[in-house]
């Protein structure tokens, strides 16, 4: 490509989309070719199969053939979708890197993905994850160095250029004295909300590219404030590592702990995005129901515990609450275990046919030779080796049949193996009411005794550790107690990144994680504070600011609308206010593009410029009224509950802690007028999820 068309973003724009669309045209073919290849390899197989060689080799043959094939047109289709992804926008940024010693800057264009005309050829765009790239993140016109493959490569950045290109076509492109400039963050992080996170490559900041671009930390900690973009951060990171450790790390190594179902799809767009599989989501309560289902049939979740917090639970309550999930209380475990050895087996001669063992014997293996196994799978270490002794002996296997009549003695030998009841001795033993004694399927778990039970269980039986997750992602950290980390901690020995924002605990208090981590985890840990937010505009972000006075916050410079409160005498009456506030887009509508070529304007919002607006209320039955009223009234009226799974432009009702994570152009807040910690807490949590409005409304009735 001549050097002149790469100086000029236009021409270079329209001969790298040439050059995209040749690529995906040969790529078409080479898939089509591909498929009617292994539909031939399908015909010969099934047509000579009967005289292939009888020791299997050319069947063997066939089949390996068939899978490389396979293989190359699985490659090819990935390679085919990232070009057409990058055919829409193919790149955002350019960096002029004079290297040290040369006389003329070489010209790197930066897009979402590397793109060559051929497989082997100097790249025309690079992936922002390449080292080089980090030059546009990182570095203001003058020095600047990148470590690449071969070394550390300095020299001076001459210029730098941003871009926006939709469609294929360049909406504006100008060269910039700064890192990324602080009109062009605005307008992207001030648009209107979406019904996806989104991504940040074009506006990473110097401070989160240095988390991206984090390999050396085994746990890293972010606590970053609400709107600093601190799980994009987080997705952008697994991006950059899955990019520079194919070899060792793939998307189903990975697993990220998110809050809800809706907050999992929120996010899930943003890996392939960035030219990455997708990963594994869930919530921590739904691994630990999976963990218990030999325990109890069901049991509850964080949101039950909320709901009840907010119905008013006794000071009794709470503090058992708290007691549950703390250090102390695993202490209180590990007395109670050391007792457990007396009370959970009853030793006794063993005997089944020629097999023999003397009580003494059993408790020699049993207390001593096999001590360090947990208590309810010790007894089948004792039988193993019991039936290991006898087949030795006798050169014999024992059947399935009698094997199953040996473990049966053995079980025998248990007072109980139900976890369920062994966790009632425990709450007898320590004064607290137990729980209901009733058959397995009647059972179910109050929230305070999910992680308790599990962690008895753990104890009692062991636990597998999680190898094949080579990296965690856990988010909302301050929504963890100590007892769950410590359960964290037992299953997964990988690399984790942990994020969250202590203004935001779901609690009466703000609860600093940070304090008690290292305790956990060791002196691996890296934290990283984010204290600058991008979400809200300046008078939202003031507004909730006041509310925790968390101070030291820094805000991106972008006004709005004022708050506004008010007192109303009941949720019809606020509904009714709503409706006039609710400046949704109507089908069709398009915001005009505010940008020129040159020079980035301001976005104006129209009556019609909003895409999302959530009403939060403090409970569930709040919530589900509200939505049931007003479903009536409005087709773009969506409700969101603990089992949904998608995110909606238009109104979303939801409870506060539901929206926790998501964003929308307008929010408004109904609440009574009783004032708590908890209260304080829910409402800043409601503040900080607007975008651009917030509104507020006291009811006076409840």
């Amino acid at each position: 490509m001549k050097a002149d068309v790469k100086k000029d973003g236009k021409l270079f724009l329209a001969e790298v989309s040439d050059k995209l669309r040749d690529r995906l045209a040969k790529l078409a073919e080479t898939l089509l070719a591909g498929q009617q290849e292994i539909e031939n390899m399908h015909a010969y197989y099934w047509e000579n199969y009967t005289e292939m060689d009888q020791y299997g080799y050319e069947d063997f043959d066939n089949q390996q053939a068939l899978l490389h094939q396979i293989n190359a047109n699985n490659e090819s289709q990935l390679l085919y979708q990232r070009f057409q992804k990058m055919a829409d926008a193919p790149f955002f940024g350019r960096v002029d890197f004079l290297y040290d010693g040369d006389e003329e800057a070489e010209i790197f264009y930066i897009g979402i993905g590397n793109f060559a005309e051929r497989t082997g050829a100097i790249p025309l765009i690079y992936d922002w994850r390449a080292p080089v790239s980090g030059l546009f993140y990182d570095y203001d016109k003058g020095p600047a160095s990148y470590e690449a493959p071969g070394g550390t490569m300095e020299g001076a950045i001459e210029a730098k250029w941003q871009y926006k290109i939709q469609g294929g076509k360049m909406i504006y492109g100008f060269e910039s004295d700064v890192k990324i400039d602080d009109d062009i963050l605005k307008k992207e992080l001030g648009q209107n909300g979406d019904v996806q996170l989104k991504n940040i490559v074009r506006t990473i900041q110097k401070e989160q590219n240095d988390i991206i671009r984090n390999t050396k930390d085994k746990i890293l900690v972010i606590q970053g404030a609400a709107g600093s973009g601190k799980t994009s951060v987080a997705l952008h990171r697994i991006a950059y590592l899955l990019y520079h450790d194919r070899e060792h790390l793939k998307s189903s190594n990975i697993l990220v702990l998110s809050p809800s179902g809706v907050f999992s799809d929120y996010i899930s767009h943003i890996l392939p995005e960035l030219g990455e599989e997708n990963i594994r989501e869930m919530s921590f309560d739904l691994f630990a129901y999976q963990e218990l289902k030999g325990i109890v049939p069901d049991c509850e979740d964080r949101y039950h515990q909320i709901e009840r917090q907010m119905e008013g639970m006794s000071k009794e309550a709470q503090a058992r609450y708290e007691l549950k999930q703390s250090q102390a209380y695993i202490g209180t475990v590990e007395g109670f275990l050391a007792g457990l050895e007396e009370d959970l087996v009853e030793l006794k001669e063993f005997e089944w046919r020629q097999m023999k063992k003397t009580e003494e014997e059993l408790i020699e293996l049993f207390y001593f030779k096999f001590q360090e196994i947990p208590l309810l799978e010790r007894m089948y270490a004792v039988m193993d080796y019991v039936v290991d002794e006898f087949e030795t002996l006798y050169d014999r296997d024992l059947s399935e049949e009698e094997l199953a009549a040996v473990r049966e003695k053995f079980d025998q030998m248990y007072v109980t193996r139900d976890v369920y009841r062994i966790y009632n001795w425990f709450l007898e033993e320590n004064g607290w009411e137990q729980l209901p004694d009733v058959p397995y399927e009647s059972r179910m778990l109050s929230y305070e005794d999910v992680f308790p039970v599990l962690y008895l269980k753990y104890r009692l039986s062991g636990k597998a550790k999680h190898k094949q997750i080579k990296h965690l992602v856990i988010d909302e950290m301050q929504d963890y107690s100590y007892l769950q980390y410590a359960i964290l901690e037992t299953l997964f020995s990988c690399r984790m990144t942990i994020l969250g924002d202590r203004a935001q605990t779901m609690d009466g208090k703000i609860q600093d994680v940070l304090t008690f981590l290292p305790k956990i985890f060791g002196k691996e840990i890296r934290t990283i504070i984010m204290n600058k937010s991008y979400r809200n505009t300046i008078e939202i972000a003031r507004y909730a600011e006041q509310i925790t006075n968390v101070t030291g916050l820094e805000f991106l410079e972008r006004h709005g609308k004022a708050v506004e409160e008010k007192t109303v005498s009941g949720i019809v009456g606020a509904l009714r206010d709503i409706e006039g506030h609710l400046h949704l887009r109507k089908d069709g509508v398009q915001i005009k593009e505010a940008f020129s070529e040159i020079a980035v304007d301001r976005l104006e919002h129209t009556e019609d410029a909003f895409e999302t607006a959530a009403i939060l209320l403090r409970t569930e039955a709040e919530a589900r009224m509200v939505y049931e009223y007003l479903k009536e009234q409005r087709e773009d009226i969506h409700y969101i509950d603990r089992d949904s799974s998608h995110f909606e432009k238009g109104v979303t009702v939801t409870t506060f802690y539901l929206a926790k994570g998501l964003e929308f152009d307008q929010v408004f807040v109904l609440r009574e007028q009783t004032e708590s910690a908890f209260e304080r807490q829910a409402d800043y949590i409601c503040a900080t999820r607007a975008l651009h409005e917030l509104y507020l409304y006291y009811l006076e009735e409840k």
